[in-house]
C-alpha cells in the first residue's frame, strides 16, 4: 500500500506514476477525498463526544427541573457520535478498498510506457553463432535424456514435465550453485512454505490484477505461491526489526506454481511457460534509506550467477506498465534464446520499496521510534535457465559443454553428450 502522507504531500507525483504505468490516475484524487473525508469526520465525532461527556458531568449538578433536558441533549449528542462513527467507518472502508487499488509509486527515472517500453542498459557477452543447425532447448534436453515432456502432459496435464537424469542433476547443480553464492554474501538460505494464507499473498500484491496468475486451495483458504518471495515477505509480518547493522538478507529455495492464465498458445514447446518449476529467491528487508542501493546489489548478484553460466544477456530497465503492483522498479536480465533469435527474461530484482512493508506491518527502530521497513527480492536461478544453458551451449553433435561454474556441482563433468 502506499503512503497516504506521501500522496497528500506530493499528488502530482503519484497521479504521474499512474500516468506513467498508463493506470487509472483518478484513483488517487479518490484516494484524498476519501482519506479526508475519514479525517475530518472522525475529528467531529471526537469534538462531538468530547461535547456530550461534557454535557454528561454536568448531570449531577443540575436541578431536577434542568436534567431532563441535558440528559435528553447528551442522548442527541451520544447518537450522533455514533452516527459520525458509522459515516467514518464507511469512509475509511472506502478510502482502503481504493489504496489497495493503486500500485507502488514508481522511483524517478522509471521509463513510461508498457511491454515494450524498456530501456536496454547494457549487453553482456557474445551471443554464439553456429555453423549447423541450431536445436531448441527440448530437443537437446531429449538427446541427452533430460527432459519427459509427453509423461508429464500425461500425469498433469500440459505445460507440465518431469526432469530426468542429468536433466535433474544439471537443475539441481544451478540452483546449488545460486544458493552458494546467496550464502557466502550473508544471505541467510531457507525452504520455504509454497502455501500461505491469504492475509500474506494479499500482503505482497499477488493478489491485485494478475490474482488469475494464482493457484487457490478454496477448501483450505490457502494459496500456492509463484516465487519464495511471498513467504520470505510474510517471515517479518507484524514485527519490528533491528536493521542497524545493515539489511536482513534471506534466500529462500522453493518450487513455485503459476496458472499462466492468458498464455494460451505463447511458448507451448518445453519448459519456458510452465506451471511449476524451481526456484531461488533472493528477499531484503532494509532501511528505505538503503533500498536503491541494496536494488543494485541484487542486480549485480544475478550477473555473477549469469557469469557463472557463461550465456550473454542484457540488463533491461523495466517500463512502468509493465512492473508488478508492488515494485516501484524492476531490472530484468534477459539470456539469448538461440532457437527463437530473442531475449528471454531470466532473471528480475524489484524495489517495493516500503508497499509491501506496509501492508505486512513489517517496521523498524530508528533512535527509540518505529518506521515502515522497504523489501527487496531478485531471482538468482531458476528451472527456465536450463533452456538458455542447453541452447548457447549446444554442439553440432548434440552434446553440451558444461559451464565451468557448474562443474563442481556435476562431479567435474565438463561436456554432457547424447545417450
Amino acid at each position: 500500500m502506499i503512503d497516504i502522507r506521501y500522496v497528500r504531500e506530493n499528488p502530482e507525483a503519484a497521479r504521474a506514476s499512474q500516468r506513467a504505468r498508463h493506470a487509472d490516475e483518478s484513483l488517487v484524487d479518490r484516494l484524498l477525498a476519501a482519506d479526508e473525508a475519514r479525517r475530518s469526520t472522525l475529528q467531529i465525532a471526537e469534538e462531538t463526544r468530547a461535547q456530550q461527556k461534557a454535557l454528561s458531568r454536568t448531570v449531577g449538578k443540575a436541578s431536577p427541573e434542568e436534567r431532563p433536558a441535558i440528559l435528553a441533549d447528551a442522548q442527541a449528542l451520544a447518537a450522533r457520535v455514533k452516527e459520525l462513527e458509522e459515516t467514518a467507518a464507511a469512509a475509511n472502508a472506502e478510502y482502503e478498498q481504493i489504496g489497495l487499488m493503486i500500485p507502488n509509486i514508481i522511483i524517478d527515472g522509471v521509463p513510461a510506457g508498457g511491454e515494450d517500453d524498456y530501456r536496454v542498459l547494457k549487453h553482456v557477452g557474445t551471443v554464439p553463432e553456429f555453423d549447423f543447425p541450431v536445436k531448441d532447448h527440448l530437443e537437446l534436453a531429449e538427446g541427452i535424456g533430460g527432459f519427459d515432456m509427453a509423461r508429464g502432459t500425461k500425469v498433469s496435464g500440459s505445460r507440465f514435465y518431469y526432469l530426468t537424469g542429468i536433466g535433474a542433476r544439471l537443475e539441481l547443480a544451478l540452483l546449488t550453485a545460486a544458493a552458494d553464492l546467496a550464502e557466502a554474501n550473508g544471505f541467510s538460505l531457507m525452504i520455504t512454505p509454497t502455501l500461505v494464507k491469504p492475509e500474506i499473498m494479499g500482503g505482497t500484491g499477488f493478489l491485485g490484477e494478475h490474482s488469475d496468475e494464482v493457484y487457490h486451495l478454496e477448501e483450505d483458504d490457502l494459496y500456492l505461491v509463484g516465487t519464495s518471495e511471498v513467504a520470505l515477505a510474510g517471515y517479518h509480518a507484524d514485527e519490528i526489526l533491528d536493521l542497524s547493522d545493515g539489511p536482513k538478507r534471506y534466500v529462500g529455495w522453493s518450487t513455485c506454481y503459476r496458472r499462466e492464465a492468458g498464455s494460451y498458445g505463447k511458448d507451448t514447446r518445453g519448459i519456458i511457460r510452465v506451471h511449476q518449476f524451481n526456484k531461488v529467491e533472493m528477499f531484503s528487508y532494509c532501511t528505505p534509506a538503503e533500498a536503491e542501493e541494496e536494488h543494485a546489489r541484487l542486480l549485480d548478484f544475478e550477473e555473477q550467477m549469469l557469469a557463472k553460466v557463461e550465456i550473454p544477456y542484457r540488463v533491461i530497465d523495466t517500463a512502468a506498465g509493465d512492473l508488478g503492483s508492488s515494485a516501484a522498479r524492476k531490472f530484468d536480465c534477459e539470456a539469448w534464446l538461440p532457437s527463437q533469435e530473442r531475449w528471454m527474461e531470466v532473471t528480475s530484482t524489484s524495489n517495493c520499496t516500503t508497499f509491501q512493508a506496509r501492508r505486512l506491518s513489517v517496521r523498524e527502530r530508528v533512535e527509540g521510534k518505529t518506521q515502515v521497513a522497504a523489501t527487496l527480492n531478485g531471482t538468482l536461478a531458476t528451472t527456465r535457465w536450463l533452456v538458455a544453458i542447453l541452447e548457447n551451449h549446444q554442439r553440432e553433435d548434440g552434446s553440451i559443454y558444461v559451464p565451468e561454474g557448474l562443474r563442481p556441482y556435476l562431479g567435474g563433468r565438463e561436456v554432457i553428450s547424447p545417450k
